[in-house]
């Protein structure tokens, strides 16, 4: 069975627009398989960390390096996966993951993420060719307005990368060309149902509001590199380690491991020591 192939049309969009929707990325029953276990999973559970908005408010994630043989290393090795950002990203050296992250933002308690473009961050790892690196949003629940889903100003990344500093426990991006780009290019609210992907380029201004309703907001967002695009402060190795693509089936059909401490999990105080 062939892998997913992104459209020219779809290419043409995420050029253009700096990001593109897929509806029906994933089947239903893949969707259900990673929600249980998202929900189920001790050892997701035990190294999530939460990160405070401006307003103390919280969301959760879980991060890690190394994609397994878990379902969700499975996803992100996958062939639709990897042969979408392959079409999507500048450059011609193998496809290799960054890091994977679970988002969980909680009904009624889940934070605000501020206006940033993720190379604001990946820029201190001192990776130096942004169009060579790039993001993947699967919705695991459905995001809309009222649980805080992605907020986008379409086109923004022909801007290239705008100066950022700390908003809370976050990078935001400087509110002044925040406040241009918004006079000047196109707000979209990013609502998906389960199962649908975001593709988008790593320069792409992006927000979400606070989860203010009662339904949660979970999404799983796998991060891609260039082995090419070598980072010069970064001490995870997974960027330029080429990624061996499975097949699609293998989400339902492989025998799948639980994900372990092999994943190489992000903890919060690591982290505060890289700021």
């Amino acid at each position: 069975m062939p892998s997913f192939q992104l459209s020219p049309q779809q290419i043409e969009s995420y050029h253009t627009d700096g990001y593109v929707i897929v509806n029906n990325f994933l089947k239903e029953e893949e969707v259900n398989k990673l929600f249980a276990i998202a929900t189920g999973d001790d050892t997701l559970r035990k190294h999530a960390f939460d990160l405070n908005d401006q307003s103390g408010k919280k969301t959760k994630l879980t991060l890690w390096y190394t994609p397994g043989n878990d379902a969700y290393g499975l996803l992100t090795k996958s062939g639709r996966m990897v042969s979408s950002v392959n079409q999507l990203m500048e450059g011609d050296s193998p496809v290799c993951h960054f890091h994977s992250k679970l988002m969980q933002k909680e009904p009624k308690v889940g934070g605000a993420w501020e206006w940033h473009q993720d190379y604001g961050y990946w820029y201190k790892n001192e990776f130096l060719f942004p169009g060579q690196m790039m993001s993947v949003m699967v919705a695991i629940t459905e995001a809309n307005k009222e649980n805080g889903c992605l907020q986008v100003i379409k086109g923004s990344h022909k801007m290239g990368r705008i100066e950022h500093g700390f908003a809370g426990e976050q990078v935001g991006a400087s509110q002044h060309y925040v406040g241009l780009a918004l006079k000047t290019m196109e707000l979209i609210y990013v609502e998906l149902k389960p199962g649908d992907a975001l593709f988008f380029h790593s320069n792409l201004l992006h927000r979400s509001e606070a989860n203010l309703s009662d339904s949660p907001r979970w999404s799983l967002i796998s991060v891609y590199n260039r082995s090419k695009n070598v980072p010069y402060n970064e001490p995870s190795q997974s960027s330029t380690i080429p990624l061996q693509s499975v097949p699609d089936e293998a989400l339902m059909e492989w025998k799948s491991e639980n994900i372990n401490d092999g994943a190489h999990f992000l903890e919060k105080e690591k982290d505060e020591a890289l700021k």
